[in-house]
């Protein structure tokens, strides 16, 4: 990571280019789910916000195939990261510091950065030469915006210099008496009464105090303040608020990514002339032999790509209902199958049959199951959000920016290969399941929390939202909720069975009216990703000793009768019984950040008035 190049004031002389240096280095996985755009990063005792898309050098970075997902995100491409090459001088991703305000733990002086005066390619004080402590707090609002907490106001609170113009220096100290805000201190030496934080992160109180987002966005170079009409919140600057990554994702299924498709697109034919593609065949006969394929057959195929791009950019399908194409077309594949025919290089999806009979399997309730033998997953990073949690009711204005420039046509990604279990439920059973008044009401009680949760985030500073057909609905059903947690459970046995680490497993789930399954994949660049352990937990007279073990397992959890009987639990109330110490996972596995699960549902209440799917299999 390389910071660009700042304009380092000192006191009493003109602006000094300093030369980019290295800070440090991540996993180009990080720079997608951890690190990406608009994420802040700790480096030593310093703190900085990775850059917008246009600072990126991608001239040499590789290139990554999903082209369902980029029609999907409106991209030409995917890139990886860049990684620095410090023998040619390219740049990796860069850096730009934030926050900007830093402290000195002798002295106490809290100011910019830029003025302590620090030596070059150094954080520390020039007075004191201790090193120096960034700014624990920031403001953030749920438009994406942040900036700097507003410490000469608050401190200044009343006393008539609010804006900061009483010539004074700030401190910033902690007594220690308390573990809270309250112990953090801020003072003036212009003489007013020194202040605590406690009551900071309370939205009123900032709104009291006339404090509103100024619609800054640090992670872009020389980007104008935006307008916005949200009241910022203070945050710590590692709390999980202050990013959320909006991270879309496809598995490479067939036609795309195999075979002749794969080949049309790495060499990057779609859109030549005609006259190219045969001078291509004629000097690359055994590439096209590897796919048993013809100078017609690619020509052919060309065309019917460029075809279909025009015909997808006229439609303009709107993004939910895209991906949710793209899972439906994942399910068909999934429960069809795709034999290995070509090359691991050219055919990143295999999917078959185990070779047991599934009728042990159908008579706890699960229909089949199917081994993903090879599977590649390509995550984009499309945008990102602060504040409150992504939700289906979120409005394009929450999605940040990842560039100023219009002119940026790529998105960052990586790709994972890994292999993987397909799980189906018997439809019939499930049907007669969901029809149970019990099974509906206990399911309406989770839906009922995130439809509220849901028309809060829809509501505007001016109202809620005008008319009712804009209200935003809950993917929440009796099924979403049997196969999420369902899928949690049986990824916490392979983590114990299978030897995984539950962080190196995820799931992937299919829900709808004609879908119920889920795929448990690995899906890591470690590896751990494709060592043959977790397809051969597919057979299907294991699967039925494990889903009996996970069943056992989530009959009974330490923290009973309270989490069974639980009202609501989890974040915005959107769980039932389910708690850290039985079905929950890392945030990594989850789709849904763990909510959205409830372990009755698949082995009933202890006094049986809420049937459970899988009652009675163990």
């Amino acid at each position: 990571m390389t910071p660009p190049p700042p304009q380092r004031r000192r006191r009493g002389t003109g602006a000094v280019a300093a030369r980019p240096r290295k800070v440090g280095g991540v996993r180009r996985s990080q720079m997608v789910t951890t690190y990406g755009v608009g994420a802040m990063i700790a480096v030593d005792n310093e703190s900085f916000v990775v850059a917008g898309l246009d600072t990126w050098d991608v001239s040499e970075a590789p290139e990554v195939l999903e082209r369902r997902l980029a029609r999907i995100l409106r991209v030409r491409a995917f890139r990886q990261p860049p990684a620095p090459d410090p023998d040619r001088g390219k740049d990796g991703v860069r850096v730009r510091r934030f926050p900007e305000w830093y402290s000195c733990p002798k002295c106490s002086v809290l100011q910019p950065f830029f003025k302590f005066n620090s030596p070059p390619r150094a954080a520390r004080c020039g007075e004191c030469e201790e090193e120096l402590v960034p700014s624990r707090f920031v403001l953030a609002c749920n438009n994406g915006h942040i900036a700097d907490f507003p410490y000469w106001r608050w401190v200044h609170r009343g006393s008539g210099h609010a804006g900061g113009l009483c010539g004074g220096t700030l401190s910033l100290r902690t007594n220690g008496s308390t573990a809270s805000l309250r112990s953090v201190v801020v003072a003036c030496s212009c003489g007013v009464p020194e202040v605590s934080m406690e009551g900071a992160f309370r939205s009123r109180v900032l709104r009291d105090l006339g404090i509103r987002c100024e619609g800054r966005r640090p992670w872009l170079k020389d980007a104008p303040v935006e307008a916005c009409d949200q009241v910022p919140r203070a945050m710590q600057r590692g709390s999980s608020a202050v990013w959320h990554p909006l991270v879309a994702s496809a598995l490479s299924i067939p036609p795309w990514g195999e075979g002749l498709h794969k080949l049309v697109e790495k060499h990057k034919l779609i859109g030549a002339s005609e006259d190219t593609v045969r001078w291509f065949a004629k000097h690359h006969p055994a590439v096209l032999k590897s796919v048993d394929a013809t100078v017609d057959d690619v020509i052919d195929l060309v065309r019917a790509v460029e075809e279909e791009d025009a015909k997808a950019a006229e439609d303009d399908i709107p993004a939910p209902r895209a991906h949710s194409a793209l899972r439906q077309e994942e399910y068909i594949r999934l429960v069809r199958g795709n034999p290995e025919r070509y090359a691991a290089e050219w055919q990143p999806f295999v999917c078959e049959k185990p070779q047991g009979t599934p009728d042990a399997l159908r008579s706890l309730g699960l229909y089949d199951t199917m081994l993903v033998k090879r599977l590649r997953e390509v995550r984009a990073l499309a945008s990102f959000m602060r504040g409150d949690l992504p939700s289906e009711a979120d409005s394009e204005r929450r999605k940040a920016s990842l560039a100023l420039s219009d002119d940026i046509d790529w998105l960052p990604a990586t790709e994972v290969i890994g292999e993987g279990v397909f799980v189906r439920l018997d439809a019939d059973r499930l049907r007669a399941w969901e029809a149970e008044p019990a099974v509906a009401a206990r399911a309406q009680r989770i839906r009922d929390s995130h439809l509220t949760q849901l028309r809060r985030r829809a509501s505007t500073p001016a109202g809620p939202v005008a008319r009712r057909s804009e209200e935003p609905d809950s993917p929440v059903s009796p099924r979403y909720l049997l196969l999420h947690t369902l899928a949690h459970i049986l990824i916490n046995e392979w983590s114990l069975d299978g030897g995984y680490p539950t962080s190196a497993l995820r799931e992937r789930l299919y829900c709808g009216d004609d879908m119920a399954g889920t795929l448990l994949y690995t899906a890591t660049s470690d590896s751990a990703g494709s060592l043959g352990g977790i397809v051969a937990q597919g057979e299907p007279d294991r699967l039925v000793h494990t889903l009996k073990a996970a069943l056992a397992r989530a009959a009974w959890c330490s923290n009973d009768p309270l989490c069974m009987e639980s009202e609501a639990a989890g974040v915005d109330n959107v769980n039932l019984a389910a708690c850290h110490a039985c079905v929950l996972l890392p945030e990594t596995s989850c789709e849904t950040n763990n909510s959205f699960l409830d372990r009755a549902l698949l082995i009933g209440t202890p006094t049986g008035s809420v049937p459970g799917f899988f009652q009675g299999a163990v």
